[in-house]
């Protein structure tokens, strides 16, 4: 029998949809995937369900939707959404919901009630022809009244850009973005240059202005592309903590990533290079031979300015502390002994000498062996010879106990060198700050672009004391800074404690710590502060960690789930990643209550009483800029003012308009590497065998040192072993180290 002849398929006829986005359910803000409620005009009591890409759309707007109509086995009739645009309500209940949704600036529910009261069906109308006439409505004074002008008219045009960015597959959020970024020149920079949102707009990677480019018919072998493609594979780099990429490496990436000719990547390479947008160098690997490494410019300049100033320092003729080069040591220490009431350890008198002698030192060690004291110690010593003391340390939470340790005020190393837009500091090699003696507390979170700032903002002659635990986790941005620091025959001196104390070893996180990191599983059973919750089902262990939190260490210890208590998950994604954990306790610590303003942006819901987090660095925001991993809690939401406030863990309030929400996320749960720095009452660590590619020795190390008084590990005994047993695989591309040593 012949082959059928195949009918070419008709094009499919979408069906439309018009109503008023009631409530949103689910959101997944990776894949944008929404289930909603719509009210078609039926009431109510009687909502459509809506299900596809809504991203963007918020309660109370009136959408035209086109799609498809299809049926749920367990949820009935649906329609499922393709696209959509956003309408103008037509009738004045509608019309009454929309201004009340907080979409328009300056206008909530109860504005919104009495300004349709007044205008009814025309109230559009008068607030795009004539918004003076608002002030006809009781309460509304001349300046409300401008606001919501203003803010009318930057919804138009935020529209207009808005369907041609939808026509181009960009979501509402990133296109507000845009607009922020580039006003009425937006559609231009998308059609002609579509490359330069990756570098311009947060939250807009390469691959998303690749999709913007490839819809307004930009040729895939461009060499525009090409190079955007290679700058994005070096910038994915040092998100992983590599501040460079040996040639090889970077050219297969390109390929892969690019789908195009290698030759035609290499010729990219090296236009790059001669436009200087990245820098080639070729630097000795670790078996002794070449290899040419390639750097994104600001991280090339970091390194070599980091290396250079170490030394400067190291080498520096003029010494700010001069009294302590011939100081009678055994006298001092014995005065010291009296006034802190402790004696010394040999290796921390060696390590007092140190950081009090020499231009740059590091002190490194695990927790229970004395860093504190220690760092205590130095600072009396400084202190009475009336020299000019510094402290600092990467994140509010480790200034804050640093200043507790020493009784002498510490602050971030942000604010120290007071950053500003843009992210230049106001002290620098020209204006150094006015210190003797700069100690950087937990130093193995500093990445090198920070340290870079930090180095440079030291005086010739001033002493620069690095302290941290090199066996945790290495910075969250490029680099290995304390581990360079402490490289085998580098110029730097350094102390290791090594002795535990006896009073720490009667402590089970800290007995515990030491075991996972020499390779032994911790001890689990007869602790009062170590404990071990056997689930080896992954969604099941996710929901004891809620119940571990929500109810049985507020029962047993008193502790608060949201101020003390911690979780820490190996990942951000799967059933007990910091993801899915954040929804399920969020719901059991800060529930959504009737009467009570909520924010939703993207597939997160916000709520005063949240724990939060800042997820990117922005120099724009509060006094000094905030930073990737400040931590905070929700204290004021206005949907009138679409705008919520945080108080920072360094007590600064901080305002969020809405569309500025997706650098927040939740922070009941965060991943192990958020929360370096940080140091918490109690800590619970789900450790499952979904989480399997994550579960190293230094990660769990870090989660565990994270605790002050608590530990509570959920999950099998099999992830359990596999955390204890895998060493971290291979070291990050950097050649810090290698500058040091060569000088």
């Amino acid at each position: 029998m012949g082959a059928q002849p195949v009918q070419a398929a008709a094009p499919r006829q979408l069906a439309q949809v018009e109503g008023v986005l009631e409530r949103i359910t689910y959101a997944n803000e990776e894949t944008g995937y929404t289930v909603a409620r719509v009210d078609t005009g039926r009431g109510a009591n009687d909502l459509l369900t809506v299900v596809g890409s809504l991203l963007g759309a918020q309660p109370g707007e009136s959408l035209r939707l086109h799609g498809r109509w299809a049926s749920h086995q367990q949820y009935g009739k649906q329609f499922v959404v393709e696209n959509y645009t956003t309408v103008l309500p037509a009738t004045v209940q509608g019309i009454q919901r929309y201004l009340g949704s907080g979409l328009i600036k300056g206008i909530g529910p109860r504005f919104a009630e009495r300004i349709v009261e007044k205008f009814g069906a025309d109230t559009l109308e008068v607030i795009e022809q004539d918004p003076k006439r608002l002030i006809e409505v009781p309460g509304l004074g001349p300046k409300r009244t401008k606001m919501i002008a203003a803010a009318w008219e930057e919804q138009k045009a935020i529209k207009e850009v808005m369907v041609f960015l939808q026509g181009v597959g960009v979501s509402t959020s990133l296109a507000v973005r845009i607009y922020k970024k580039y006003g009425d020149s937006s559609i231009g920079v998308v059609k002609n240059e579509p490359y330069r949102l990756a570098s311009d707009v947060w939250g807009i990677g390469f691959l998303t202005a690749d999709r913007i480019a490839q819809a307004v018919g930009i040729p895939h072998d461009s060499p525009e592309r090409v190079k955007a493609g290679l700058q994005y594979a070096l910038s994915q780099s040092s998100d992983q903590g590599h501040c460079y990429l040996p040639e090889e490496r970077l050219i297969a990436d390109g390929v892969k990533l690019l789908q195009v000719d290698v030759g035609l990547v290499i010729d990219c390479l090296a236009a790059l290079v001669a436009e200087e947008g990245v820098v080639r160098e070729s630097l000795p690997g670790d078996g002794g031979e070449r290899v040419t490494a390639v750097y994104l410019v600001p991280f090339h300049r970091a390194e070599i300015s980091l290396s250079n100033q170490v030394l400067r320092l190291l080498r520096a003729e003029t010494d700010r502390m001069p009294g302590f080069a011939d100081v009678d040591w055994p006298k001092a220490l014995g005065w010291l002994a009296r006034q802190t009431g402790a004696e010394l350890a040999p290796e921390q008198q060696e390590s007092v000498r140190l950081a009090l002698t020499e231009k740059v030192a590091v002190l490194t060690g695990g927790p229970g062996c004395g860093k504190s004291f220690t760092v205590k110690s130095i600072v009396t010593l400084a202190l009475a010879k009336r020299a000019k003391v510094l402290l600092a340390a990467p994140t509010g939470r480790a200034a804050k106990r640093l200043a507790e340790l020493t009784g002498h005020q510490a602050s971030t190393v942000h604010r120290l060198l007071e950053l500003r837009p843009g992210g230049d500091a106001a002290y620098d090699r020209d204006r150094p700050l006015d210190a003797d003696l700069v100690v950087v507390d937990e130093a193995s979170m500093l990445d090198l672009i920070l340290a870079n700032k930090l180095v440079k903002a030291v005086a010739p002659g001033a002493h620069l004391l690095f302290v941290g635990d090199v066996d945790q986790l290495p910075s969250v941005g490029a680099g290995e800074v304390l581990r360079d620091l402490l490289a085998d025959g580098g110029p730097i001196p350094s102390v290791r404690l090594t002795r535990i104390f006896r009073q720490a070893q009667q402590s089970g996180v800290v007995t515990n710590a030491h075991r996972i990191n020499e390779g032994l599983p911790p001890i689990t059973e007869g602790l009062p502060d170590f404990f071990l919750f056997v689930e080896d089902d992954t969604e099941r262990a996710a929901g004891l960690v809620v119940d571990v939190v929500a109810r049985r260490i507020p029962q047993k210890f008193r502790l608060d789930p949201r101020r003390d208590v911690q979780v820490l998950a190996p990942m951000h994604r799967g059933p007990a990643g910091a993801g899915n954990l954040n929804t399920l306790l969020q719901a059991a610590v800060t529930p959504g209550r009737e009467g009570l303003p909520e924010r939703r942006f993207g597939g997160r819901t916000f709520r005063v009483g949240d724990k939060v987090t800042q997820i990117r660095n922005n120099y724009e925001k509060g006094q000094n800029g905030v930073f990737n991993g400040t931590v905070g809690v929700v204290t004021a939401l206005s949907v009138e003012e679409q705008k919520l406030t945080v108080l920072t863990d360094e007590d600064e309030e901080v305002p969020y308009d809405f569309d500025e929400l997706d650098e927040l996320a939740h922070a009941y749960a965060v991943t192990i590497h958020r929360s370096q720095g940080s140091e918490y009452p109690a800590v619970v660590i789900p450790v499952t065998t979904s989480a399997w590619t994550m579960l190293q020795r230094n990660l769990l190390y870090t989660a565990v040192t994270r605790a002050k008084k608590l530990v509570v590990l959920v999950g099998s005994r099999k992830a359990l072993g596999q955390a204890v047993r895998t060493v971290s695989a291979g070291r990050r591309h950097s050649a810090l180290d290698h500058r040091l040593a060569t000088g």
